[in-house]
């Protein structure tokens, strides 16, 4: 049975009206309210009027102006020195390996760290053992000499094969990249905290976990002679030196192996690429250059790789003996390079670091 159209507009005009009904845009007006501006939840009550066929709204208040105001105030209180605000970064990062409340480094990384620590001392656990049993053949194997200092800071294998690559890539993985991807930079960033200090804490976050690791066991292989053989002045002044060269060795290949891990991490946003790169530039070089060698009998292709820079100046600081045919100074200008280019790379990218996340 069909309606008449005025029976139609009638039923429309009566119809109770959803109360989703999505809320009116700025500028709009009911009967004699004020313009609505803003966002704010609206409740209505609709109601019909039978008698005189037409329906009304009664439109809750609106208070005049804005209905959220936002007003930033300043920080009027005392800042912290600037040198405890570096202190608070680095020692989120570096304390984390020993306690809670810091960044939370995971357990794989913990455990390793722990391993390449026993590991490295292995050196001086030998000359501990041959020093107190008597076996002088043994202990001049693995006691403290010019070869050995070198070896135990610049051994390639195992050390530099498996245990610092791999400590400085599972620290520097997401250093830098995680801060990028997840947009903690903007929680540095919104302090009073320049980029500088951002990238120094970081470095040196990295810097001195490996600068513990390499050259805390150096020291620990250095002393644990002295206190078993009972060696004497003469002795300590004789070889003191030689220690010192190998210490300043160490922080040479813990500087190194940190740029190049700092400038990969961040140039990426995830873990992967700069730990993976890291250990693909150290070990692929490396090869390639030992293959040029022995092909064509020429070592200058080994400036091209960072460990073998570094082991060749720390040759010529030690006093060993050289096993690159090249001049110890091309090397030295290569580990200038190297670093330099790194740590160009790293402060080219932290500049560049937004507030918000990208």
């Amino acid at each position: 049975m069909s309606e008449s159209p005025d029976e139609i507009q009638n039923a429309a005009e009566t119809s109770p009206v959803s109360p989703f009904e999505p809320e009116p845009s700025k500028g709009e007006t009911f009967g004699s309210e004020a313009p609505v501006t803003g966002q704010t939840k609206m409740q209505a009550a609709w109601s019909s009027d039978v008698e005189n066929a037409e329906s009304t709204a009664q439109v809750a208040a609106m208070p005049q102006g804005q209905i959220f105001e936002q007003i930033y105030q300043p920080w009027n209180g005392t800042l912290n020195p600037r040198w405890m605000r570096n202190w608070a970064i680095l020692r989120h990062h570096v304390l984390g390996i020993f306690s809670k409340g810091h960044r939370p480094w995971n357990v794989p990384t913990k455990l390793f760290i722990f391993f390449v620590v026993i590991a490295s001392m292995t050196d001086a656990a030998m000359a501990l053992l041959f020093g107190m049993i008597g076996d002088t053949a043994l202990y001049d194997i693995w006691g403290v000499n010019r070869d050995n200092m070198y070896g135990h800071v610049m051994g390639f294998f195992p050390r530099n094969i498996l245990y610092y690559p791999i400590v400085a890539a599972l620290l520097v993985g997401g250093m830098i990249s995680e801060d990028r991807a997840n947009g903690t930079s903007a929680m540095y960033f919104s302090r009073p905290i320049n980029r500088f200090d951002y990238a120094a804490m970081k470095f040196l976050s990295v810097a001195i976990i490996l600068f513990f690791i390499i050259n805390g066991t150096l020291a620990v292989y250095y002393f644990v002679d002295i206190l078993v053989m009972g060696r004497g002045w003469s002795w300590i002044i004789d070889t003191f030196p030689m220690f010192l060269a190998t210490f300043a060795c160490g922080i040479i290949l813990s500087f190194t192996y940190t740029s190049i891990g700092l400038a990969l991490s961040s140039v990426s946003r995830g873990r992967f690429f700069p730990a993976i790169g890291l250990i693909a530039i150290l070990i692929g070089t490396k090869s390639m250059a030992a293959i040029i060698n022995g092909l064509f009998d020429k070592s200058v292709l080994y400036v091209i790789s960072p460990y073998d820079a570094v082991a060749h100046v720390c040759q010529a600081l030690i006093g060993t003996e050289m096993t690159y045919d090249h001049p110890w100074v091309w090397s030295l200008i290569s580990v200038i390079v190297i670093n330099g280019l790194a740590l160009y790379l790293l402060a080219n990218r932290v500049s560049s670091l937004e507030v918000t996340r990208e």
